[in-house]
């Protein structure tokens, strides 16, 4: 079952899509957040996979009402200069409150999904929001200073081998290891930027699919709380 919906975020109006499993609940829950490509085809797909699977999915349309070449040149900046609190961010704490509060939702079990700047997005979430139980950044880069993620919730990443992420795939798995805090951080190499995209021209069946399979067993560990 999907919903379309709106929330609040400060002042801004976000758009949503809402995907609920079968049954009467209450569910886990991720946020899905975006790459540059905006709240797309691929994006809600994502999320109804994860109905599929029994999460509550909530997909999030962070250009919703803006330019988006403006929105990202923001968020960019953002990240660069005010990584772990910038309007980003900020909308998904505001996202994350409206997943936790649905009823069919249980509060204590919730998770963030996150694609190149939203899997950003989500590193810095995880950082900064005690709610998260475990995070899935794709091809994402590392919040600054990257020693903030002693207080991350466990993460599971997935990074294409020879790209512009790749070195902060590695970087990630060392200070998550120096900090005790459990994540599986996996490079396929050959595998290129945006390859869980399967719209894309980069899309990698064997990468995508794998990733997925270690983002459920982790998430079923995490955030199910199931070993």
């Amino acid at each position: 079952m999907t919903e379309r919906l709106t929330f609040s975020s400060g002042s801004r109006t976000l758009n949503a899509q809402l995907a609920v499993p079968e049954g009467g609940g209450p569910f886990p829950a991720v946020v899905i957040i975006h790459e540059a490509f905006g709240l797309n085809q691929n994006i809600r797909e994502v999320a109804a996979r994860f109905a599929a699977e029994g999460y509550v999915a909530l997909a999030v349309d962070l250009f919703a009402g803006r330019n988006p070449v403006l929105c990202m040149a923001r968020f960019m900046g953002g990240m660069l200069t005010n990584s772990l609190e910038h309007g980003g961010v900020a909308d998904m704490k505001a996202a994350l409150g409206v997943l936790a509060a649905r009823p069919e939702v249980n509060p204590e079990q919730l998770g963030a999904v996150g694609y190149c700047m939203g899997g950003s997005f989500a590193l810095a979430l995880a950082c900064t929001d005690g709610r998260l139980k475990a995070i899935a950044p794709y091809y994402a880069m590392n919040p600054r200073p990257l020693s903030a993620v002693e207080r991350a919730c466990p993460v599971v990443g997935s990074y294409p081998g020879n790209d512009f992420t790749t070195r902060a795939g590695r970087l990630l798995e060392a200070e998550l290891t120096g900090h005790g805090i459990p994540h599986d951080i996996k490079i396929y190499e050959g595998a290129k930027h945006s390859f869980n995209n399967d719209h894309a021209a980069t899309y990698d069946a064997a990468a995508s699919t794998d990733a997925w399979q270690r983002t459920l067993s982790f998430f079923s560990e995490h955030v199910r709380g199931q070993n």
